[in-house]
């Protein structure tokens, strides 16, 4: 004969329930009546963990109860496992215990149109966050003025709060967009945001990004690109930003008067040294918005060096060099002046500057000739 019959050998009670964090919970055990087994021959676990029997009782010959009280958030989104036991370790029965919280609304919802073809959400889930259940989050978008409400379908692509549209999408109309999260405790619903696609367009980083030197200017390199080319046939204003960096630094410096142009001078630089360097772009004024745009991404770095000093670490200057070290004065606050203005993007010609340390440079070249002995 069988030990236990066809039916389940005990039955928990409640079968996976759903509780508040910080709850009380009594659980019950009542094992098949044509089962030889007792209330005295069960014990449970929680999570694999044996429950101490001071919190048991026994509820009549086949039915042991055990007593949780204040419990803490699930430990795994699936339910936390509750069983009952047989003396010998037998499982007789399970339950999954969900405690958490109800979502928070979300918030912070933000949103970008790539090049105008597609729409990119984000959102925060709440000033918590961490509700212990699992909880689902559903975007969804419509017309303001008409139309039905939409449900985005592609989760998870900028991030764990993120939802990507990657086509139909209407311009000059205005999009409401809200997010919803729901668990087995409740549901909460964000805002509604309501934005126009023309007023959240980025691009592509700008493409074909060349740096080279100016030269024979140590201190110097020169910085070009092209326009991201799936908006040339658009409507549009753009501004760009470059960001640099020496080879052994991770300490990004930005420059942030560069305008529409898409050409640099990065001046103030040292000699002989590696950089690396990127450009990004903001678009804006598309079709009249008057929004400020989104950057886009950085280009990938490219790097230059600029030219080695001609001069030899710890040489000695002239002596004539002594003698006039009042002109020395004044050429080197001139030299401070035009780099300090020279430095960045600005419109300010430095045309002067570039021809005034090219012929400093060749007048150091004649002085090492001259003073070298040919035999």
């Amino acid at each position: 004969f069988p030990l236990f019959p066809a039916a389940d050998p005990a039955v928990i009670s409640p079968q996976d329930p759903t509780l508040l964090i910080g709850s009380s919970l009594t659980a019950t055990c009542t094992v098949s009546a044509g089962s030889r087994l007792r209330a005295q021959d069960l014990y449970w676990t929680l999570n694999g963990r044996r429950l101490p029997a001071a919190s048991y009782a026994a509820l009549g010959a086949t039915t042991l109860s055990v007593a949780l009280a204040r419990l803490n958030g699930s430990k795994q989104q699936s339910g936390d496992n509750l069983v009952c036991h047989s003396r010998d370790g037998g499982i007789l029965a399970g339950s999954c215990l969900y405690v958490g919280l109800p979502p928070e609304k979300p918030v912070n919802i933000s949103c970008w149109s790539k090049n105008m073809k597609d729409l990119t959400c984000t959102w925060a889930p709440g000033t918590e966050g961490e509700t212990f259940l699992h909880t689902n989050y559903t975007l969804k978008y419509k017309l303001r003025w008409y139309g039905r409400d939409n449900t985005c379908q592609e989760y998870h692509t900028a991030g764990p709060y993120s939802c990507h549209i990657p086509k139909d999408l209407a311009l000059f109309t205005p999009y409401e967009i809200w997010v919803e999260a729901s668990n087995r405790l409740g549901v909460a619903v964000s805002d509604v945001v309501m934005l126009d696609i023309l007023d959240v367009v980025t691009t592509d980083p700008p493409a074909d990004v060349h740096v080279s030197r100016v030269g024979d200017l140590e201190d110097q390199l020169s910085v070009r690109w092209s326009s991201p080319p799936a908006l040339k046939d658009f409507l549009f204003q753009a501004k760009y930003q470059i960001q640099y960096r020496v080879e052994d630094s991770s300490e990004w410096k930005v420059v942030d008067d560069v305008g529409n142009q898409t050409s640099c001078r990065l001046a103030g630089l040292r000699p002989g040294t590696v950089y690396f360097v990127q450009v990004r772009c903001n678009p804006f004024g598309i079709y009249g918005s008057k929004r400020a745009g989104i950057w886009s991404d950085w280009s990938n770095p490219t790097a230059a060096s600029t030219p080695r000093s001609e001069r030899a670490a710890g040489g000695c200057e002239p002596k004539g060099g002594e003698q006039n070290s009042t002109l020395r004065r004044e050429l080197k606050q001139f030299f401070g002046w035009v780099k300090k203005h020279a430095y960045g993007c600005s419109n300010l010609s430095i045309k002067l500057y570039d021809q005034w340390r090219v012929w400093l440079q060749k007048s150091h070249k004649a002085r090492n000739q001259v003073g070298k002995d040919p035999f």
